[in-house]
């Protein structure tokens, strides 16, 4: 008698987590004991956002699913109902899948209307990057609240496993497997400086920065005033090629957009503007790059396993765990500036020789199948809380 494949549905809603996850796919594929079903809904299926579900296929994944929650607008409201449009299509979708288990990556608000339906449809939860804190965005509350809806939990540290587990989950659910980007470093073949430059027809011999900057959430200041801020500390550096990525589709992100499109209209061609890189051209400019510029979690995560500085701007990444190769700056043209000619400096490059970046070494995929495949699927759904032992509280 032959048992049934478990079928693991794993949703993607962006060109970040779709990249962090490629390798946890091909490893469900792979696997006999396993079925993957893979779902696409948010940023992937929009055309202004590179639609990129095409990738995905093109890396070829079959989709089982492709589910419609995007609203053009980027609006609080907006964004509030693509949530609830999602936890439709989405509930929609699980009753057509039946998954045995959902996996879901971070803490964006695609992942948060997927984690609903399966909540409310008692599908069981996987959830990685747990843990963490951002608290200059509302992904923050999204992250927590994912995992209070989550069964089994894959964090990038130790940090983030006891905050977990002081949270309110079992230990025994909660597994350290480190960050995925580090794994995305070690088994990517990426490309070289000249390959990079022939493909986003720049010269690269000049500094080179490479820029994601997004919305600031639960900043009291504009988000594309902080931009004009960055834009502004950037033209200190005029013969710099600055490579900027979109930033996410999240409130006020389109005029964001707007304002790097107006950016590279007056500057030409020593500045490049892209919906998405993929996983693949995104890393090899990151190892390229002089500097990592903006407010994005690669700059904390995938470029210190690369030994390349980031500048950090601002409080979006609070409360992370930092390697000594970020540079944290204020939301203030002197200190981006500031910021930016350190991280050029090769007696700071110098000193990064032999740092342990705090993210992991790069088995992350293998180690969460390995959980799927043997997790007890019938004893996961009823979670107690867990309660700290006395004198752990602090």
């Amino acid at each position: 008698m032959t048992t049934a494949r478990r079928k693991i549905c794993v949703v993607t809603g962006a060109r970040a987590d779709y990249g962090l996850l490629y390798w946890l796919l091909k490893e469900i594929e792979a696997d006999d004991a396993l079925t993957l079903q893979l779902v696409a809904t948010g940023m992937h299926l929009s055309p202004e956002f590179g639609s990129t579900w095409k990738q995905i296929e093109a890396d070829g994944f079959h989709l089982s699913e492709k589910v419609e929650m995007l609203l053009s607008g980027d609006s609080p409201q907006a964004i509030s109902k693509s949530v609830g449009l999602g936890v439709i299509g989405l509930a929609d979708a699980y009753a057509r899948l039946q998954p045995d288990l959902l996996v879901l990556l971070g803490d964006r608000f695609e992942a948060l209307a997927a984690a609903q339906a399966a909540m409310l449809a008692r599908i069981p939860i996987a959830h990685i990057h747990g843990g963490e804190l951002t608290e200059g965005a509302v992904d923050d509350s999204i992250r927590h609240a994912i995992t209070k809806m989550s069964q089994l939990h894959f964090v990038a540290a130790e940090a983030y496993r006891r905050r977990v587990i002081q949270l309110g989950e079992n230990p025994q659910r909660v597994f350290n497997v480190g960050a995925p980007g580090v794994e995305n470093i070690r088994r990517l073949p990426l490309l070289s400086k000249d390959e990079v430059a022939a493909r986003l027809n720049v010269h690269m011999d000049r500094p080179v920065l490479l820029i994601t900057y997004h919305p600031e959430t639960l900043s009291e200041t504009a988000p594309v005033e902080s931009m004009r801020t960055l834009l502004s500390a950037l033209d200190e550096y005029p013969d710099a090629v600055k490579i900027f990525t979109y930033p996410n589709a999240d409130a006020y992100g389109r005029e964001l957009i707007d304002c790097l499109h107006r950016y590279q209209e007056r500057h030409g061609d020593n500045v490049v503007v892209s919906s998405s890189l993929g996983p693949l051209l995104y890393l090899s400019v990151m190892r390229c790059a002089d500097a990592v510029v903006g407010n994005s979690s690669s700059g904390l995560i995938e470029a210190p396993a690369l030994g390349r500085p980031t500048v950090n701007i601002g409080g979006r990444q609070g409360g992370r765990l930092q390697a000594a190769s970020v540079i944290q700056c204020e939301e203030e043209r002197a200190s981006i500036v500031q910021g930016i000619a350190r991280a050029l400096e090769p007696e700071f490059l110098a000193s990064l020789n032999g740092m342990t970046p705090p993210y992991g070494g790069g088995d992350t995929a293998r180690q969460i199948t390995e959980v799927l495949k043997q997790a007890p699927l019938k004893a996961l759904l009823l979670k107690p809380f867990y309660d700290l032992p006395q004198g752990d509280e602090e």
